[in-house]
């Protein structure tokens, strides 16, 4: 008999770790599961919440502004330029084909978002590996995002973009994703769509594009200005290259197509609407503050004159020293800006020099120095004294280092004699001086040092022009301004400018005096070279070492205020306000006031009571000969300060009275006791009583 069989063992219970890892697979399968049913409904959903195809190509982002002139002709438009629309049978093949291997090469085969590229972002972002070259969003992504979303770069934007994209690959096919996409993508410069840019960049259109320029297109979207072929050429270059070679190793171009030279490539060249864009450059900021918000595409109509600007331009242009930048503001008589330069090529700097740039005006702030001086009673005729003079140690010295002894105020003005000027300003106060720039519109910082008075304080060109054209506007406040009005896309007026009465800020035989001075220094002054066969008035103004130069006048109701010199604030050698600048004003200026006729200005000083009283002291000699009256109203001979000795008598008889009593009543408004009637000698007086 065979011995028993020992029992079968029991198979050993499943550790723990299988049982954890076989719970996670099946709950994770289930949540996966459910992730993906509640992404298709979310996809399903948002498909059918899509607009149509027709609605998303009538869509365009960004708003558009047209800036006009004041006649209404356009200026600029900023905003987005869209080109002709292209079917996809229309794109050349070179273009879709170089903007699918820089941007996404499994378009074709992914179904809005790329798995490999997800997987290669969760990687980053796990180990801060920074060793992928692309970008995790796909050419539908990007569409959606361009279409529906912002650019912030939250896990919830990212998401929704996601389920976006995979909407529009539900809804759309292939073609019709890449038409809207390359139809509307941003390429920069305000070009949306590859036709737009096209014809920016190289001036043609889209249709006619090579594969050169259909590399440097492609190479923009990563980054529309680094890449930019009109802001650095040699970076387009580069990544025009970059694109060929993916293109080449993806099988849309030859060895031989990837060697084209890009360099070779012709761009538009970029006339620059140049000076222009400085005058829109410094309007469109304001309309932030003018208008409500929208977004609906805008007309703004402007003060800018077109044919003074291009006047203005020429001016700066062929006057402006080797080196040296130059800038112009010209006023109306109401502060509309007729003509605005701030610099000689906007393409090469876009800095606003007449709006922006803070220089020292030089001698031009002695206006504000001598509208204190006329204002506290001088008159252009009164006499002063060029002489040295020291001011808590400040010593100023004229430019041609000599003195001329006594002078009249409009001769000390029109040659700019700098002792004159430094001791007016000391009689006046330097803070009166100060408060008078700020009354006139200047709203830099002044300081109120002694050498203030010679313009030490850096100020800018339109601060200054302002204030010469409130003397041309007979005193009255000027407020610079560049929109007459804004309407909406339906004609409907958003904004109208309104204007203002503005009041007096310096009473009229000041603003009389101060055009007589700026009358000289251009008839016989520093300022000769901007006459222009009419009568002008203004200022030079030349810092040390001839850093910066300045004229500043009107004439027909025009101010214009020319500065030039160095951003670096170097010297410009031989650059003084009586020459190149007062040339510039001078050849703008007689396009500016051609058409306008010729005024006279009114220097006629018809001078307050206060100031026209004579001073009949003045008149006699020796002050100890003057009569003069006591203080009890008698009149007192020279050299008889003792009543006693007046020729009249014993004091207080026979002396005639101070004033009549008639006059007395008369200022006072009462009645003046009367005194009693003398006696004759032989009856005695009566005695007062006593109290």
């Amino acid at each position: 008999m065979a011995p028993p069989r020992a029992p079968k063992s029991a198979a050993p219970p499943p550790s723990a770790f299988r049982r954890w890892m076989k719970c996670l697979m099946v709950w994770g399968g289930g949540l996966a599961l459910l992730g993906l049913v509640f992404l298709g409904f979310a996809v399903a959903f948002a498909a059918q919440s899509l607009p149509s195809y027709a609605a998303l190509k009538a869509t365009q982002p960004g708003q558009t502004i047209l800036i006009r002139a004041r006649d209404g002709r356009e200026l600029v438009e900023i905003g987005p330029s869209f080109g002709e629309w292209l079917n996809y049978k229309d794109i050349p093949e070179s273009m879709t084909n170089a903007m699918v291997a820089v941007e996404d090469k499994r378009f074709h085969s992914h179904l809005g978002v790329d798995p490999f590229r997800l997987t290669g972002a969760l990687v980053e972002g796990l180990t801060g590996s920074r060793a992928r070259v692309g970008g995790t969003s796909t050419i539908t992504q990007q569409l959606a995002r361009n279409l529906f979303l912002n650019n912030n770069r939250s896990l919830d934007r990212k998401a929704r973009e996601a389920v976006l994209a995979m909407a529009l690959e539900w809804k759309f096919s292939k073609e019709q994703i890449l038409e809207l996409y390359l139809n509307k993508v941003y390429f920069g410069g305000g070009a949306y769509g590859i036709d737009s840019a096209s014809r920016k960049f190289f001036s043609h259109p889209a249709t006619d594009l090579t594969v050169g320029e259909a590399a440097i297109i492609a190479g923009l979207v990563k980054a529309p200005s680094r890449y930019s072929p009109t802001s650095d050429t040699q970076a387009a270059v580069d990544r025009a290259k970059v694109v060929l070679r993916l293109m080449r190793e993806q099988g849309y171009i030859t060895p031989d197509q990837a060697m084209v030279d890009v360099s070779a490539v012709q761009l538009k060249e970029q006339a620059g609407q140049n000076s222009v864009r400085y005058f829109t450059d410094w309007v469109l900021p304001q309309l932030d503050i003018i208008l409500p918000e929208t977004y609906e595409p805008i007309e703004v109509w402007t003060t800018l004159d077109v044919g003074m600007q291009r006047a203005a331009t020429a001016a700066i242009e062929s006057n402006t020293p080797g080196g040296a930048q130059g800038a112009l503001v010209s006023l109306d008589r109401d502060g509309a800006i007729l003509a605005l330069v701030g610099g000689t090529d906007y393409v090469a700097s876009n800095f606003n020099r007449a709006t922006t740039a803070m220089r020292q005006p030089g001698s031009a702030w002695k206006l504000f120095v001598y509208l204190a001086a006329l204002e506290a009673g001088y008159t252009p005729e009164d006499k002063v004294v060029d002489t040295p003079v020291t001011i808590d140690g400040w010593s100023p010295r004229n430019s041609n280092g000599r003195n001329v002894g006594e002078t009249d105020l409009r001769t000390a003005f029109a040659y700019s004699i700098n002792t004159v000027a430094a001791q007016l300003g000391n009689e006046v106060g330097f803070g009166t001086v100060a408060s008078m720039a700020r009354r006139f519109g200047v709203t830099s910082e002044v300081e109120t040092y002694p050498s203030m008075v010679l313009g030490s304080s850096e100020v800018r060109v339109i601060e200054m022009t302002q204030a010469f054209a409130a003397i041309a506007a007979k005193g009255t406040a000027i407020e610079p301004y560049g929109i007459t009005k804004v309407t909406g896309a339906s004609g409907e007026v958003l904004y109208r400018h309104a204007s203002r009465r503005n009041a007096a800020l310096v009473p009229d035989y000041v603003v009389a005096g101060a055009t007589d001075l700026l009358q000289a220094a251009v008839q016989t002054g520093t300022g000769r070279a901007a006459q222009i066969g009419r009568p002008v008035a203004g200022k030079t103004g030349t810092t040390s070492s001839n850093k910066d130069g300045w004229f500043i006048g009107f004439s027909s109701g025009v101010t214009t205020g020319v500065w030039m010199g160095r951003d670096d604030a170097k010297p410009v050698p031989g650059l003084q306000g009586g020459r190149a600048p007062a040339q510039a004003f001078a050849a703008f200026m007689r396009y500016a006031v051609k058409d306008r006729p010729v005024e006279e200005f009114d220097v006629t000083l018809e001078l307050p009571e206060w100031q026209l009283e004579p001073d009949e002291e003045a008149m006699f000699g020796d002050p100890e000969d003057y009569y003069y009256i006591d203080e009890q109203g008698n009149l007192v001979e020279p050299d008889r300060r003792d009543p006693s000795q007046s020729p009249f008598g014993v004091e207080g008889e026979g002396a005639p009275p101070a004033a009549s009593e008639d006059f007395l009543e008369e200022a006072t408004g009462g009645e003046i006791p009367r005194a009693p009637p003398r006696r004759p000698p032989s009856q005695p007086a009566m005695k007062p009583p006593e109290y």
